[in-house]
């Protein structure tokens, strides 16, 4: 998928059907909300996963083309950043990253 591409497609979409492209908090609302939908559909066993994962992807999508960042990019980067890092055990078990 060419996300630079679904990032416009998801803002036409919504310019299209008069949704939201401008209150950032309420796009983050709704992303929480997709977001839940996701976890609920997981923990119940109900629903489609995959379609509340997809919802979670758009609200994304278009966040980053109302902020202008390039998400396919930022995920390439950031990928990359903790592949390399390099994570122990902590006191209660759980990874803690190690910083230099």
């Amino acid at each position: 998928m060419n996300t630079k591409a679904a990032q416009k497609r998801v803002i036409e979409n919504k310019i299209k059907h008069n949704f939201n492209t401008t209150d950032v908090n309420f796009e983050f609302c709704l992303l929480y909300g997709e977001v839940a939908e996701a976890y609920e559909a997981w923990l119940k066993g109900e629903g489609d996963l995959g379609s509340e994962l997809a919802d979670v992807g758009i609200y994304l999508l278009g966040l980053s083309e109302i902020f202008g960042i390039n998400l396919g990019g930022e995920i390439e980067k950031k990928m990359a950043i903790n592949e390399k890092r390099v994570y122990k055990p902590g006191a209660n078990g759980v990874l803690v990253k190690e910083t230099k």
